[in-house]
């Protein structure tokens, strides 16, 4: 095929295939979205690639013939990485996304979080329909990923040379540490990012901070709570300790859930609706769409009860419980809050 438009996005990868010899996950160390034309058209040349999305496991023939190529579109990463895999005992495989369809296979839905945790696109921008029901559940060792009907096999194996295999997780995606490290970014706890979190420059997620697939941070920000799947937080947001926001994937939500620049969510406090910038919600109170809030004025005089969703995108609010009749109410914001800078240059 001959090749005029860019493709989505390629990656090369390295596969573990279970016992079966079927794929269960790959690690890309080189990823690139709409890569040069004359990449994409070596690369499918010598592969056997002629259209749409698909992968491609390489033979040492191939893995030979590309690490001799003279570098490609003035880039000299690709012929790198193939010097370095063609010895590989584990299979390599490229794959190519011509289109951003919904993924259909397990190397196109790696590729696509890979995406994500490299910043090269944002949350919202990839389509992952079907993509928690493509990948499989499994076990996440000190010697990599296992599939769960081979563990009890490799477990034994471990015991017999006086080893131990240590499971961390049993779950469909891998903390992004192991496969990611994006630049400028502090993690005290690598098992609470998940792979395709999107962890903006100047991020400091601490030991209790969570951030899931599809979801996380533009920019600086201090995360001691919970990020959830799909939600994205603006720069110089601070989610305080034990705190939540609300996802998309569970009770069959589809509002997208958001945080704006410069925003305090409160330690042990939630949100369930989009926020605007430089809002304050006030520890220990969670406020869903769903949640009457008394509205105040400059004077702290009542002007009318709304359900918090007709606030949602509005910058500038302070939300907090009366502590005498425990009723939520809403009224502006005068003290944006500011991170310190110094925790933030994760250098």
């Amino acid at each position: 095929m001959n090749i005029t438009t860019p493709l989505h996005s390629l990656g090369i990868g390295i596969a573990t295939r279970n016992s079966r010899a079927e794929l269960i996950e790959i690690f890309y160390p080189l990823v690139l979205r709409t890569p040069a034309i004359e990449i994409t058209q070596v690369l499918a040349r010598i592969a056997g690639y002629s259209e749409g999305n698909t992968s491609i496991e390489l033979s040492a023939l191939q893995l030979t013939r590309l690490a001799q190529l003279p570098p490609i579109a003035e880039d000299s990463r690709m012929q790198d990485l193939f010097r370095s895999l063609s010895n590989s005992t584990q299979p390599v495989l490229v794959t190519f996304i011509s289109d951003d369809l919904a993924p259909t296979s397990i190397a196109e839905v790696y590729l696509k979080l890979h995406l994500l945790s490299h910043r090269l696109c944002k949350p919202h921008t990839l389509n992952l329909t079907g993509a928690f029901g493509i990948l499989r559940n499994l076990a996440w060792t000190n010697r990599g990923a296992i599939d769960l009907e081979d563990l009890p096999a490799k477990q034994l194996e471990a015991r017999l040379k006086g080893e131990l295999l240590e499971v961390m997780s049993v779950d469909k995606f891998p903390k992004m540490t192991n496969y990611v490290v994006p630049k400028g970014v502090r993690i005290a706890h690598t098992a609470r990012v998940r792979l395709g979190a999107y962890v903006g420059e100047g991020t400091t997620v601490m030991h209790e901070g969570f951030i899931n697939f599809n979801a996380g941070t533009e920019g600086p920000a201090m995360i001691e709570g919970r990020i959830s799947a799909g939600v994205m937080i603006g720069a110089g947001s601070d989610l305080g300790g034990g705190c939540s926001t609300m996802g998309t994937l569970s009770g069959g939500g589809t509002e997208i859930i958001s945080v704006g620049r410069d925003c305090l969510i409160g330690a042990n406090s939630g949100l369930g609706f989009p926020l605007g910038d430089r809002c304050i919600i006030e520890a220990g109170l969670y406020v869903t769409a769903g949640t009457k809030v008394l509205l105040l004025d400059k004077d702290n005089q009542s002007v009318g009860t709304i359900k918090a969703r007709e606030l949602a995108g509005k910058s500038d609010l302070l939300f907090r419980r009366n502590s005498i009749n425990g009723a939520v109410e809403c009224k502006a914001n005068k003290a944006a809050i500011a991170l310190n800078a110094e925790l933030h240059i994760n250098n």
